[in-house]
């Protein structure tokens, strides 16, 4: 095992630049996850780690050694990819021991690693079958597999749940991290899909627009983002934004439609200025004296209750942990929690509570 550091790294088609400079250090047997949007610049930053691009600017070491010009098989990583990219006329098996033929390993030792791999797994019962007589939970460990046998120093996934449907990709993440549990191995993980980080990482990297806007772990980014991009885009659903002033006097926020609610908390506002208060759909409860809003939806889920509601110009969305039988044109109250707060500049985005002690980006 070892662990990840990447300098500066650059990477460019030409004249496009795509990735600015990132830094990022990942410990010896640390889960890290890359997420962000498409064309975000994430999955060619593991392409950029695997060798499979080259490296532009900077540098990417792997225990601790620079690796920018050697090629993969040299690297000592294994990549499990979106498409599983098996063999269709090997069998498991076949599929699974491949790299180590390649790698002329004695017959006892790919007979060890493939019994094992195959029973942490469990693919014993499917070693002579062929990956068109999978399912796609599967395939999708007997691409894992591929990787397991080899022993590598760190394993890259990319994307590799998003062809999966929705309950088999709750199954697939939790046996994910049972492995990495297991194996402790160094895992660097890309996916466009916030519930994926934040239930598996360690740490996470949100990235947008080939930077780096946030690195921490999964509750340090959603309870102290650095901007109104993390915000929004960790979470689900999505933090609420209401823009506004702040007040000095008091120490308030006043939305655009004159209501005031007070901080609770330092801020960096200077009186007058225009910003934006975020507060988590959980954080909304109902209010005898919170914002006037009227109901547009109720998605009752059985163990919540989410609400969409329109406040003024905005929607607001709310969850609550209680049923409810609102009617649509229903209008109620919310208030948020005290405590449960942020607020950010209405034109940069970047936060503006006082003493935050957000993750920093490095460099």
């Amino acid at each position: 095992m070892a662990g990840v550091k990447i300098s500066k790294a650059l990477k460019a088609y030409g004249a496009l630049n795509v990735l600015h400079g990132i830094d990022i250090d990942i410990a010896d047997g640390e889960f890290v996850v890359l997420v962000g949007p498409s064309g975000c610049g994430k999955s060619t930053l593991l392409r950029m780690i695997a060798g499979l691009e080259s490296v532009t600017g900077g540098t990417v070491s792997i225990g601790g050694k620079v690796v920018n010009n050697l090629p993969p098989k040299d690297r000592d990583i294994a990549m499990v990819f979106q498409s599983y990219a098996l063999y269709p006329h090997k069998t498991v098996a076949e599929n699974m021991v491949f790299a180590l033929r390649l790698q002329k390993q004695p017959p006892d030792v790919i007979k060890q690693r493939l019994q094992a791999a195959a029973e942490t797994l469990d693919l014993v019962p499917y070693l002579d079958r062929y990956p068109r007589q999978l399912s796609g939970g599967q395939r999708q460990r007997v691409a894992m597999g591929r990787a397991i046998v080899r022993s590598p120093q760190v394993f890259l996934f990319d994307e590799p749940l998003s062809n999966l449907d929705a309950k088999l990709r709750v199954q697939m993440r939790k046996e994910i991290k049972e492995l990495h549990q297991r194996l402790k191995t160094t895992t660097i993980y890309v996916t466009h899909d916030q519930v994926e980080a934040m239930t598996m990482a360690d740490k996470i990297v949100v990235m947008q627009g080939g930077n780096v806007e946030q690195i921490g772990t999964p509750l340090e980014v959603y309870d102290r983002p650095n901007n109104t991009f993390v915000a929004t885009f960790i979470g689900s659903p999505s933090m609420n934004l209401l823009k506004g002033f702040y007040q000095a006097d008091g120490n308030l926020f006043v939305t655009e439609s004159g209501d005031k609610i007070e901080l609770g908390f330092e801020t960096e506002a200077a009186d007058g200025q225009l910003v934006l208060l975020g507060v988590r759909p959980e954080h909304l409860s109902l209010s005898e004296s919170g914002l006037r809003a009227t109901v547009n939806v109720t998605e009752p889920t059985g163990s919540e209750t989410v609400l969409f509601l329109r406040y003024g110009n905005k929607e607001l969305v709310s969850v609550f942990s209680e049923r409810h039988d609102f009617k649509p044109g229903q209008e109620i109250a919310v208030a948020p929690r005290a405590g449960k707060l942020h607020l950010f500049d209405a034109h940069s985005g970047r936060t503006l509570r006082r003493n935050h002690e957000v993750a920093s980006i490095p460099g």
